[in-house]
């Protein structure tokens, strides 16, 4: 977990008498598990647009989260919501055109051969799902993840999450495979290692008995560091794993939905055809709902047999939500604004580098980037204590960002896709105020 989200006692003490209240509510009834973000954690009332406020009434400008794509509160999805549940919500083994429109519309931005989506409330039950599919599928159980991916939650999906730390074990059938280090490799060493790391993970698991069942990835190495690059390095991986009888599954609950800007999924980058895509978060601005999308031969034979069905997965208001998110991404041009905006700040923060050496790295796609934080520029050493200084010394002033990768040094900034050039500049001017001051 990194440093960010960390909350010691010496913070609490520091607190107002009212926050530590609420937090020691908290810790009592919802026990040791859960978290809070930065060391002055954050009492929020409110949310429009890409700005979120406290109980004090501040604002603050919110450069990380990717559930509210479209804006925290956007009126389109919130009306929809608002007048499906007042009409009907019950699931889908009732017919509801609603349902089905939104399947068509969803399935309509993805390559001709995915063309049939199941729908869950998660992303963690979305690759649940997957693993479940892709073992029926091939006959085998193996799985291959990266070093540090995060894919989910549930007891199968966490033995493949290894961000998860401590608190989970990989499964003996599961291996990991590096991400791709696009700071540290050439695009020439990218695209021939991580094919061949793949074949290598292949090759231990036959050696054991294990028979592969899926590669997953996710398309952006959200968890690993950010990494969008080099286009088309996927592919020698892609390939390796079918010739195994493998599935691939490309994840794209974070990538997805127009945030690469390039393209409306992660996967497009790379010239790859996923056999599943897995896709939540975003979905539907914070209503609750995840799925996959998938070629129907891959659910040919599990679909009669497994007879799927989730309670209050793709029910009517779900279907609303998704499809107002839909609607809005397309009618106010949100992936070319992703596009647009993501350069404008990848420029504006390459040209900090050259007064502040220790950005040692800028990357990422569309408005999802990493900016890799160093203490020495040149053997690329990470600084994760400095990154987390960066972090905390915007919250002061607040922007909202977080933290990413194996050495919790990459800052990760994934705004709502509707940030604006002049949403931008904030970021980065702020950015540069603290690192003047560090």
């Amino acid at each position: 977990m990194s440093m960010v989200n960390a909350f010691s006692r010496e913070d609490f003490e520091r607190l107002d008498k009212a926050e530590r209240a609420l937090i020691a509510r908290r810790e009592k009834v919802l026990g040791p598990a859960y978290r809070l973000f930065y060391e002055k954690p954050l009492h929020l009332v409110r949310g429009e647009g890409v700005f979120l406020y406290d109980a004090a009434g501040e604002r603050y400008l919110d450069a990380y989260n990717n559930v509210s794509s479209v804006g925290h509160c956007h009126p389109r999805v919130v009306e929809a919501i608002t007048r499906q549940t007042a009409v009907l919500n019950t699931h889908t083994r009732y017919l509801h055109e609603g349902i089905v429109d939104y399947a068509e519309a969803l399935t309509a931005t993805f390559p001709e051969a995915l063309s049939q989506a199941m729908f869950t409330c998660t992303g963690s039950e979305a690759n649940d799902l997957a693993v479940r599919i892709a073992r029926f599928v091939t006959g085998g159980t193996g799985i291959i993840a990266t070093e540090l991916a995060y894919h989910g939650l549930t007891s199968a999906v966490a033995e493949f999450s290894p961000s998860l730390g401590e608190s989970v074990t990989l499964g003996p059938h599961v291996r990991t495979v590096s991400a791709p280090d696009s700071y540290r490799h050439s695009p020439e060493e990218i695209m021939e290692k991580f094919g061949r790391d793949v074949r290598a993970a292949i090759a231990d698991l036959k050696r054991h008995g294990i028979k592969p069942a899926m590669l997953i990835t996710d398309t952006i190495f959200s968890s690993d560091g950010i990494f969008d690059g080099p286009r088309g390095f996927l592919k020698p991986a892609v390939d390796a794993i079918h010739e195994a009888g493998g599935l691939f599954v490309a994840d794209e609950v974070q990538p997805g939905f127009g945030r690469t800007g390039e393209t409306m999924w992660g996967f497009e980058r790379h010239g790859v055809a996923p056999d599943i895509v897995t896709i939540g978060k975003p979905m539907g601005n914070g209503y609750p709902m995840a799925g996959i999308v998938l070629r129907p031969e891959v659910i040919a034979e599990f679909g009669p047999r497994a007879r799927y069905f989730n309670t209050f997965g793709g029910n009517p208001v779900a279907a609303a939500a998704g499809k107002a998110v839909l609607d809005t991404i397309r009618t106010e041009g949100l992936q070319q604004n992703a596009l647009v905006v993501g350069r404008h700040i990848m420029e504006r923060v390459k040209s900090l580098s050259a007064i502040h050496p220790a950005i040692g790295n800028v990357r990422g796609s569309g408005l999802f980037i990493g900016v890799e934080i160093v203490a020495d520029s040149t053997i690329k050493r990470p600084d994760a204590a400095l990154t987390t200084r960066i972090v905390n010394g915007l919250r002061e002033r607040r922007i909202l960002i977080s933290a990413s990768g194996p050495n919790a040094n990459v800052l990760k900034i994934r705004p709502p896709l509707i940030f604006s050039r002049e949403n931008a500049d904030m970021l980065v001017d702020a950015l540069g105020n603290v690192l003047k001051t560090l």
